[in-house]
């Protein structure tokens, strides 16, 4: 998601693969890179000629863009036919080697929404399973900032760093980004294999989430959560996400969601019967649909509070 000011009222958002120089334990993709091949570059550029009509702004996420060898081309495309703010979605490993990030802000790169998931290397590392992961991300995250990008950092919430995320935010905020978000883990692909070792529960996670974003507060920087139902941010409802995600297609491979918000609505998160009596329900998505199969509803505590312009 990227900062409201900077995201277009629509946008595209194109899975150019799932081929990838990062093992995640937590990858909603799962093993896709086994058994679905990448989309190639004349794929890529019919998809960004056909869909332009709607769109003004093309994020390419992956799988990991920057290890395909087209990207730079790619965006001098997307720029040349219109496209107005092109996003990186990425692990942020190659932009640590300075000309090739200077190439893609030279082709038209408007934003780089890197991935960073502890702060120190030894817990990055581990929840990438790459070497030297955290060292190469930060190290691109530091050039971008210094290049005058827009840098819009995405950390999932797992088990193994729910209490680190205030050290990460702090980390995040020292190194100049422009905005945080916490996505809690979707339980799907790899995530949903190892569901009990990856999927923290919302109950744990919430004390830690709620201080990594006063530390972002009090530093400056925005910072907002993703897939965190509204009864469980009390007093930061102003950090929920879903009520700025603009508009977006996605893209996938093989099927393509028209709106992922009414994907979010109708398939991709739930509502309990508990939710029923919930204050926010008409303004909240629910959790993730796979979490509640494993953790139950016990957690979800309807507001009665009513609802009021966050």
């Amino acid at each position: 998601m990227t900062e409201n000011q900077l995201a277009p009222t629509a946008r595209l958002d194109i899975k150019v693969g799932f081929s990838c120089n990062n093992r995640c334990s937590f990858c909603v993709q799962g093993d896709k890179r086994l058994t679905i091949p990448d989309r190639n570059t004349n794929e890529i550029r019919e998809i960004l000629t056909t869909r332009r009509n709607r769109f003004t702004g093309v994020v390419f996420t992956g799988g990991e863009v920057t290890i395909r060898a087209d990207l730079v081309d790619l965006v001098v495309f997307a720029k040349s036919i219109g496209y107005e703010t092109i996003q990186i979605q990425t692990n942020g490993r190659r932009l640590s080697y300075l000309p090739y990030l200077r190439r893609l802000k030279e082709a038209g790169v408007t934003e780089i929404a890197p991935a960073l998931h502890g702060s120190t290397p030894a817990l990055h590392d581990s929840l990438v399973r790459s070497r030297n992961a955290f060292v190469q991300t930060v190290l691109g995250i530091r050039h971008s900032v210094a290049m005058g990008l827009p840098v819009i950092t995405n950390s999932v919430v797992v088990n193994d760093n729910v209490t680190d995320l205030p050290a990460l935010a702090k980390l995040l905020c020292n190194l100049g980004v422009r905005q945080i978000q916490l996505a809690f883990v979707h339980p799907e692909g790899t995530a949903k294999t190892h569901f009990n070792a990856v999927v923290p529960t919302f109950s744990f996670a919430m004390p830690y989430v709620k201080q990594a974003l006063q530390i972002a507060q009090s530093a400056g920087v925005r910072a907002f959560t993703e897939a965190i139902p509204y009864c469980f941010m009390g007093g930061f409802e102003q950090h929920v996400v879903e009520s700025y995600i603009p508009e977006t297609c996605v893209v996938d491979k093989p099927e393509t969601i028209e709106s992922y918000t009414d994907y979010r609505w109708s398939l991709g998160k739930v509502h309990g019967e508990c939710c029923r009596q919930c204050t926010h329900a008409s303004i909240c998505e629910g959790p993730w649909r796979e979490y509640p199969e494993v953790h139950g509803w016990g957690e979800f505590i309807p507001r009665t509070d009513l609802v009021i312009s966050y």
